[in-house]
């Protein structure tokens, strides 16, 4: 038996899996369910606990819900105007929002972009109603997103006034703010002075200049080069009648097309690594109490992973309190070196199991089971 079960070969290990989604295949709570069966395949007995975790993007919320937060639903503006769908977690006066839910990419037809048009107002309906259930600290977790409007949106529909120089608001979308002549903030929502928000991201670009919003994530948006240009010159705008360029170099401030510096400047946002805040959250430090054996996750573990992302996160919490850790990833990019380096002391990827692609995705869940079967062959029994 390894190191994640020393203590007596009489006691079952026990082991947390702390994993993200792997994303286009299985959502974390997925992904935990196929890790522990595939380990039960091994260990019948074995004394597993699962809590699903988010860095801020797509599946906060779920990860939330999945550690016994409420899923609330409520229905708002998407990222081109039109009404969606749109969920939070809420935990007495603790609500985590995610902006995808509301303007994210995946509200948006297959092949449709909308770099210059597409608005946070949705986002910010969704934080009107997390106060409106009460909460008093929301964590704002973002990523995953189909605007680049610097949080404007997320702004006006909590009361913010941005207007041209006819004194008439701007139209939706970060294109818009080239002809931005005045802010007025004195009517957002007077609930916001007493709450607490958290900026949880994975990134920490700056709003504008060539590591900036615009030039960076736009692309991904369906920008083109002279949307770019017209974004990054438009979020200059911005900021400058908002008053506060210095925020515009902010760690964060250009993540999720900009919402960074909206939720920064507009609502006093502390900025913090999305993965930090949400272990904090879901009670993270009170499951690896009881752990041999952490297993995270997700599916590329690769250089990005090293920056911010779910399971270097996890792995340095588990690092600091001594327990083991392990990986389960899609592919694997990443060198033994590397992965050590990080707190990992090994992955296991389907890639090994099914090299196609597209038939590793479509059959993820039967090749994540053979792949903690291994793991607990190698590590657990």
């Amino acid at each position: 038996m390894s190191d994640a079960a020393t203590e007596s070969t009489a006691r079952v290990p026990r082991v947390l899996i702390a994993a993200d989604k792997f994303k286009g295949s299985l959502t974390a709570v997925q992904v935990a369910e196929h890790v522990t069966a595939g380990l039960r395949t091994v260990v019948p007995d074995l004394s597993v606990e699962a809590l699903p975790v988010a860095d801020g993007g797509d599946g906060t919320v779920d990860a939330a819900v999945a550690a016994g937060f409420e899923r609330r639903t409520v229905t708002v503006t998407g990222p081109l105007g039109e009404p969606v769908e749109a969920a939070f977690a809420l935990r007495e006066d603790t609500a985590v929002v995610e902006m995808a839910e509301a303007s994210g990419l995946r509200h948006l037809p297959p092949g449709v972009f909308a770099p210059l048009t597409a608005t946070t107002y949705g986002t910010g309906e969704l934080l009107r109603a997390a106060l409106e259930a009460g909460a008093r600290t929301i964590v704002l977790g973002v990523g995953g997103s189909a605007t680049n409007d610097g949080g404007a949106g997320m702004l006006s529909a909590l009361g913010a006034r941005l207007l041209d120089a006819d004194g008439v608001p701007v139209a939706p979308g970060g294109g818009a703010l080239a002809g931005l002549a005045a802010a007025d903030l004195s009517g957002l929502d007077a609930r916001l002075a007493g709450a607490r928000i958290v900026l949880a991201s994975d990134v920490d670009n700056p709003l504008v200049g060539p590591k900036g919003a615009a030039a960076v994530y736009g692309p991904q948006k369906g920008a083109t080069a002279q949307d770019v240009a017209a974004l990054d010159a438009a979020l200059t705008r911005y900021a400058q009648v908002l008053g506060d360029v210095d925020a515009a170099q902010a760690p964060g401030a250009g993540a999720a097309g900009g919402i960074g510096y909206g939720a920064l400047v507009g609502l006093g946002a502390a900025f913090r690594p999305g993965i930090e805040v949400l272990l904090e959250v879901l009670g993270f430090a009170a499951a690896l109490e009881h752990a041999d054996l952490v297993i995270t996750g997700e599916g590329s573990l690769d250089a990005q992973t090293l920056h911010g992302k779910a399971p270097v996160g996890v792995a340095s919490a588990a690092r600091a309190r001594g327990v083991p850790v392990l990986a389960v990833c899609g592919r694997l990019a990443l060198s033994a070196a590397e992965l050590a380096a990080a707190g990992i002391g090994g992955a296991y990827a389907l890639a090994d199991l099914e090299a196609d692609p597209a038939r590793s995705m479509a059959n993820a869940g039967p090749l994540l089971r053979r792949a903690a079967a291994a793991l607990a062959h190698d590590h657990l029994s």
